[in-house]
């Protein structure tokens, strides 16, 4: 599929990732878009004739070329839904965007996924917790993902690149610029270990109706959303209300009860919206992320049948520890395509090694 086609998809006015995705579904590809006639595209839900007319123009073709050549220069990975780079947990989403623009080189299907958000008024204190957060949960090397914003979101990238470990910067406009320009330095440490990410083209600009946007990917791309210090209102929350929406787990930090900052965390925690944490045990204890030790690994792997092939090792091991999991999340925790899976659970459930049980969930018959 030509990539100029992709991304002139995402250029069109009124076309959202919700519509995108059922254009696609519909012709099957983003060049196929283009090459139809406006009454096949208004057979598509939400398309009506100055939609499909727009389409038909095909006027976003030379911007599309432009943005080829700026990512060919720039050394910028385009990520496309149907990818396996793509990341898997925002694969699930249904708003996620057809198509990413990635500068970096971490890997966004990381075991552990946090993202952390909070103010952009920090305090001495929820710096502290943020930094204190990370360090302790190093041994995890999880990926942190935030919003390189003023605050508990630079505090966290500039956490994670002082203990090494890999982080994303989520960004509301393209990556011909960064904004705010005071984190240049940061986000160019950050692109050594970790990346940038945004929806946007270059020459998008920063503008206020982007950054909800932005953090339904913070959301979307982690198995957690921790909030650190947060106003009633403000960013912090619009990405935690989009991590509940999503089924993820949101945490937040208490604080005192007569500061603005803690009235965002102590909001989500009494109205259920996240569960509370003091500490990275907490956290550790809420996800089950124990670190395993040699005795464990050990222990695991004197459980393994010795007919197991490697790979039918890695889903009898995610299956014993999970007791039972989804076709969904064993693909996203092995980072394998649906069809090797497939292949590699039919041969195993053949051999009587698991079980298959309704809504795509399997069990290991063998305890």
């Amino acid at each position: 599929m030509s990539l100029i086609h992709k991304i002139a998809l995402g250029l069109i006015s009124g076309i959202g990732p919700r519509l995108a995705k059922n254009l696609l579904q519909y012709f099957g590809s983003a060049q196929d878009v283009f090459s139809t006639s406006a009454q096949e595209l208004m057979a598509v839900a939400g398309i009506g004739p100055a939609l499909a007319k727009t389409i038909l123009q095909r006027d976003f073709m030379q911007q599309a070329k432009f943005e080829c050549d700026f990512i060919e220069r720039h050394d910028i990975q385009p990520l496309w839904i149907e990818d396996s780079t793509y990341p898997h947990r925002l694969q699930t989403c249904d708003d996620a965007p057809p198509l990413l623009y990635y500068k970096g080189n971490a890997d966004l299907n990381n075991r552990y996924i946090i993202s952390i958000v909070g103010t952009r008024n920090a305090t001495s204190y929820g710096k502290r917790l943020c930094e204190d957060l990370i360090r302790e949960l190093a041994d995890l090397q999880p990926l942190i993902v935030s919003g390189l914003a003023y605050g508990i979101d630079v505090t966290a990238h500039r956490a994670a690149v002082s203990c090494g470990l890999p982080t994303i910067g989520l960004l509301g406009h393209g990556l011909d610029r960064i904004y705010p320009a005071a984190h240049r330095e940061v986000a160019s440490s950050m692109i050594e270990n970790g990346g940038l990410l945004t929806e946007f083209p270059s020459q998008t600009k920063p503008e206020r109706a982007h950054f909800p946007m932005r953090n339904r990917l913070i959301a979307g791309l982690a198995d957690v959303t921790i909030v650190i210090e947060a106003g009633i209102k403000g960013g912090a929350l619009i990405t935690a209300e989009m991590a509940n929406s999503y089924n993820r787990d949101v945490c937040a930090f208490p604080g005192s009860v007569d500061k603005t900052y803690s009235e965002g965390c102590n909001y989500l925690i009494k109205t259920h919206r996240a569960h509370l944490i003091r500490h990275a045990e907490d956290l550790r204890y809420l996800m089950n992320w124990e670190k395993e030790t040699p005795k464990q690994i050990t222990q695991q792997l004197s459980l393994l049948p010795p007919s197991l092939s490697k790979d039918e090792q890695k889903v009898f091991l995610y299956l014993q520890q999970m007791e039972q999991a989804t076709v969904d999340e064993i693909a996203m925790h092995l980072d394998w395509p649906q069809s090797k899976l497939a292949i590699v659970l039919l041969e195993m459930e053949m051999n009587e090694v698991i079980l298959s049980l309704p809504g795509k969930i399997y069990r290991s018959m063998i305890s």
